[in-house]
């Protein structure tokens, strides 16, 4: 008699999705670029072996905050081959989750230097560097189906979007699974939407050096964003916890 199959737990499915991402060949576009920048390097690299592929998720499998970034940086996460790793945006971003309680230390320089996510994960809307940190429409719509399915497998009660093309992308996923009936809200920094699922949508300006260096995003409006997060949690969760299934 055969035995029925044996559900997934959430950690082999997380890595299962993340190593199916690592080989998408969607946007050809795209995985020139990577292979390009990874081959050219910049010269404060020369040494590294570069990534040069579509970047997996990273953190906690099992986390209750998710953090949607637009997309890896083409000498940063293209280079380490880890989310927000090794470039100026990441250092503002561990900084935030470290002091939250999110990361167990505040910056982060390579794949192996011991970073780790607490109740946590990364991801972004598009796995891919894009040129001109600019991915197209097309190339958005076809990555969007990573997202969803992460949102199958992560029980994230808040999610954190970094920047305003996160956001609407971020809406979109949960839209597709049935987690919001209305239109899409404006964006802001700060926003904060309770979804029909019971999750939380929070908003945050991108800690892109274009928001940083120019006053736009600061290291306190940053961080109470995280410390929000940080507070959500902290609130028993109502009902039963879960969320619509795929």
């Amino acid at each position: 008699m055969n035995e029925p199959p044996v559900e997934k737990g959430e950690k082999e499915r997380f890595e299962l999705l993340n190593r199916r991402i690592v080989r998408c060949t969607r946007c050809p576009r795209l995985r020139q670029y990577c292979r390009e920048v990874a081959v050219k390097k910049r010269r404060a690299y020369l040494n590294w072996d570069y990534w040069g592929k579509p970047v997996p998720n990273f953190g906690d499998p099992s986390a209750e905050l998710l953090v949607v970034g637009l997309a890896p940086a083409a000498h940063g996460a293209n280079r380490t081959g880890r989310m927000f790793t090794g470039d100026r945006s990441g250092d503002w971003l561990f900084r935030a989750l470290h002091r939250a309680g999110f990361a167990s230390q505040p910056d982060s320089r390579h794949h192996d230097d011991g970073l780790i996510l607490i109740n946590c994960a990364i991801t972004a809307v598009c796995h891919c560097a894009p040129p001109k940190n600019k991915p197209t429409g097309e190339e958005l719509r076809k990555c969007v189906d990573w997202l969803i399915r992460l949102l199958e497998i992560i029980p994230a009660r808040v999610c954190i979007a970094l920047g305003r093309i996160a956001w609407s992308w971020t809406w979109r996923a949960l839209r597709a699974r049935g987690e919001v009936t209305h239109s899409e809200p404006p964006f802001r920094h700060g926003a904060e939407v309770l979804l029909c699922s019971g999750r939380y949508l929070l908003a945050s300006y991108h800690p892109s050096q274009q928001n940083t260096f120019t006053g736009r995003l600061t290291e306190p409006m940053f961080q109470h964003v995280f410390d929000r997060a940080r507070d959500l949690l902290r609130t028993p969760c109502s009902g039963n916890g879960a969320f619509p299934s795929g």
